[in-house]
């Protein structure tokens, strides 16, 4: 921990003085014992949304696989091979290899909640429907806002909620196709208790990045975090007794899995957890609200499915409750203590 010779507060404190001192514009910066210095705000919110488009089609890939693979069996075969597809770059970098082992134990914890999700998802769609897991998904950002307002300080405002109560509404709109009658006949049971689990999970996931990051090689804590999650889901697979079921992908089903593994797991991982680091996990996971419009995009684009003009208004809510979020959320950042480096990533928005 870094700390002034006469000033015993901690660095970052002496840097929160500094910031309220001075008039700054709107943005991102890095804050060093050198100074301030303004950083790239687009460029984190640009990979951001790259994921987001990613994980959209992933949708459609999981969707041709599902009826061929159990998806506890997929999702391991989607760790592994993401594990492996990084394994060569990761351990012949020396300076990379020796970073494994002390990496692994916080990577651990990150993939049980990463694992938890997606166990959390399957085992509950066995007494709920998609329609259902899909609605309750767009609490994730609000839940993820709460539990980082305790777990890290991020501060949250009632304009805040309000803003996550509108962008989960036009979430839910675009899930529902428009039709209010579907959304009034929705009924909770106990899959959905299962779910909100789950949800919880990749909220842990997100803080726990945040948390957990000692200025790590990034490349090194994917790495982890993935075989991180090819043990956890091993563990439910071997509990659950399901078969493996891997001869059966051949075919178109082998292009599929390639993006499943390569574009949905190695550089979602990244992109996330990069990414989380430097804007935290309030504003990161505000992109959730923009899935369901995406996945319609991609189906039309990809599978010429019209979009339906009902969901037009949903569409528009949920992105503008999207972008008044990132100017709303991570006002700043509180550093990591264990940081080699004297810098931390802040954003201004707000001081008021």
């Amino acid at each position: 921990m870094m700390t002034n010779k006469t000033n015993e507060k901690p660095f970052w404190e002496q840097q929160d003085i500094k910031l309220s001192n001075r008039n700054l514009e709107r943005g991102s910066y890095w804050i060093e014992e050198g100074g301030i210095k303004p950083a790239s705000g687009i460029k984190p919110h640009f990979l951001v949304l790259l994921a987001t488009c990613l994980v959209a089609g992933s949708f459609l890939a999981s969707g041709k696989l599902a009826p061929i693979v159990n998806p506890f069996s997929l999702t391991l075969l989607r760790f592994l091979g993401a594990a492996l597809f990084l394994a060569p770059v990761v351990i012949y970098k020396k300076e990379w290899r020796v970073k494994i082992l002390p990496t692994m134990p916080r990577a651990m914890i990150i993939g049980f909640f990463y694992s938890a999700f997606f166990i959390g998802f399957f085992e509950s769609l066995k007494t709920t429907t998609p329609l259902n897991t899909g609605t309750l998904y767009t609490l994730v950002p609000l839940m993820t806002a709460l539990l980082s307002a305790i777990f890290i300080k991020d501060r949250i405002k009632s304009r805040q909620i309000f803003v996550y109560i509108t962008g989960a509404m036009g979430t839910v709109w675009v899930i529902f196709d428009g039709q209010v009658a579907l959304l009034l006949s929705l009924s909770l049971n106990k899959g959905d208790f299962i779910f909100l689990l789950a949800a919880f999970s990749m909220c842990c996931y997100s803080i726990s990045m945040k948390l957990l990051y000692r200025d790590d090689e990034m490349i090194v804590l994917v790495f982890c975090t993935l075989i991180s999650g090819v043990f956890w889901i091993t563990l439910a697979l071997l509990i659950t007794n399901q078969p493996l079921q891997w001869n059966l992908i051949r075919g178109n089903s082998l292009f599929h899995m390639s993006y499943l593994i390569v574009g949905a797991t190695v550089a979602t991982t990244y992109l996330y957890q990069r990414t989380t680091i430097m804007l935290g996990p309030s504003r990161v996971n505000a992109y959730i609200f923009l899935n369901p419009a995406l996945i319609t995009l991609l189906l039309l684009v990809v599978e010429g499915v019209p979009m339906s003009a009902a969901i037009i208004p949903g569409v528009i809510l949920s992105s503008m409750a999207t972008i008044i979020l990132q100017s709303l959320n991570g006002i700043r950042n509180k550093p990591n203590p264990h940081f080699s480096h004297g810098s931390y990533y802040v954003n201004v928005f707000d001081h008021t």
